[in-house]
């Protein structure tokens, strides 16, 4: 079995446009959630959201040939890509360089308005004849490879807010097994249409509050509901050989995943966690840990009555009822990227090792007492962290755990 390292690092999120822009405005705590902008709210039960701020894809040609999403996609793993140094075809052979692309709802901003066109404005002879390219899921990872040069295994994860945890996690079993060398792992979300917006809003999902300190409020008491990002991250993930070979700079190493489903509900989680706590216990197994090893927990965190409370639950059935190890979501701040959540959450894990920094769940204002864990309140610290655990959970009870680490010989 090949060890897995990470090599490069990718983001485009709604506190920065890089890793490093992101990942210094987490640790001030800074807050990207704001009045939407991307279309007419009046009529929305959900007013705030976290855009990606003044994003402009270069390549105007080749945008109008993408969803947002992609164009997101695009921009992220291009960053882990020059990050990592590697170039297909000459530090990997093409055949053995893939791609994990993960999203939870696809280029639904082009449908919106297509279907607009269609209906509305103009008639079907208006709609774009690359609206179905631009639209389905796998060409986030389709766009990816024709742009990188990527022919090895290039599949779309679509396993809704898991989404970006199960592309990493995905990429690593392809690299542990000896199926590729080099692999993108990541995912990418834009799905501030209004249709989607109103449709999250209906089913109570999303924060009706219009204060951005208190909407996206994680193990919060007053919480009620999440509030949608958009974004994108990617890993560049090799064999530790690959990396060595190339004499390549090694941020960490990935050594367990866990995958596994609630089968019980379409948008609740398993009341006692046992789906959630179960990929958890798989991470740890394969990793060869004990929950012990965990520094950290990265919560899925959502800000939602029923998440919270269950996500909890699970963590005290894999770590025990009285566990200490402190435990944070940073939604307070992203808003909940959906698909794409996963991703960027990983990569704000791989920073936490390295910086030896926990980012704190700012917007925690008053206390749950059915929520007794350590969610490091608002303030981050300051610690040494060789292993963190990040978790995911999806509607349709789709669970995914990772188990970073700081890499050693």
């Amino acid at each position: 079995m090949n060890r897995v390292v990470i090599t490069g690092m990718g983001a485009v999120t709604p506190i920065g446009k890089t890793v490093e822009e992101s990942w210094e405005a987490l640790k001030k705590g800074e807050n990207g959630i704001d009045k939407i902008t991307h279309f007419d709210i009046s009529e929305q039960k959900c007013k705030m959201g976290a855009e990606v701020k003044d994003f402009d894809y270069p390549d105007k040609r080749a945008a109008r040939r993408m969803d947002r999403s992609s164009q997101f996609a695009v921009t992220a793993a291009g960053e882990a890509l020059a990050d990592s140094g590697i170039k297909s075809g000459e530090n990997v052979a093409s055949e053995r360089f893939g791609i994990m692309a993960g999203t939870g709802i696809g280029g639904i901003m082009t449908l919106e308005e297509q279907v607009t066109k269609a209906t509305k404005k103009e008639s079907v002879k208006g709609v774009s004849a690359l609206l179905v390219p631009m639209v389905i899921s796998n060409m986030i990872g389709g766009n990816l490879a024709m742009q990188f040069k990527a022919k090895g295994s290039c599949l779309g994860i679509v396993s809704a807010c898991s989404a970006g945890t199960h592309s990493i996690g995905e990429a690593y079993r392809n690299i542990k097994h000896g199926y590729a060398d080099v692999m993108l792992g990541g995912a990418a979300e834009a799905a501030f249409a209004p249709v989607c917006f109103a449709g999250f809003g209906n089913m109570t999902a999303t924060s009706t509050r219009t204060d951005k300190d208190r909407c996206s409020t994680p193990f919060d008491k007053e919480r009620d509901g999440f509030i949608m990002g958009e974004g994108s991250a990617f890993f560049v993930l090799e064999s530790l050989e690959n990396a060595k070979a190339r004499r390549a700079r090694i941020y960490g190493e990935i050594t367990g995943y866990g995958s596994t489903c609630d089968a019980y509900h379409i948008t609740s989680p398993d009341p006692e966690g046992a789906g959630a706590s179960g990929a958890m216990r798989m991470a740890i197994n394969e990793a060869g840990i004990t929950p012990g090893d965990i520094d950290y927990i990265n919560a899925h965190g959502t800000g939602t009555p029923l998440n919270d409370l269950y996500e909890t639950r699970a963590v005290k059935a894999v770590f025990g009822e009285k566990t200490k190890v402190p435990i944070s979501s940073v939604k307070g701040n992203i808003g909940h990227l959906l698909g794409a959540a996963g991703s960027v959450e990983a990569v704000f894990s791989m920073k936490a090792i390295m910086d030896s920094f926990i980012p704190p769940t700012i917007n925690l204002k008053v206390p749950d007492e059915e929520l007794d864990l350590d969610y490091v309140p608002n303030e981050g610290r300051n610690e040494k962290l060789d292993c963190i655990m990040t978790n995911s959970l999806g509607f349709g009870g789709h669970n995914g755990s990772l188990v970073i680490r700081k890499y050693e010989e």
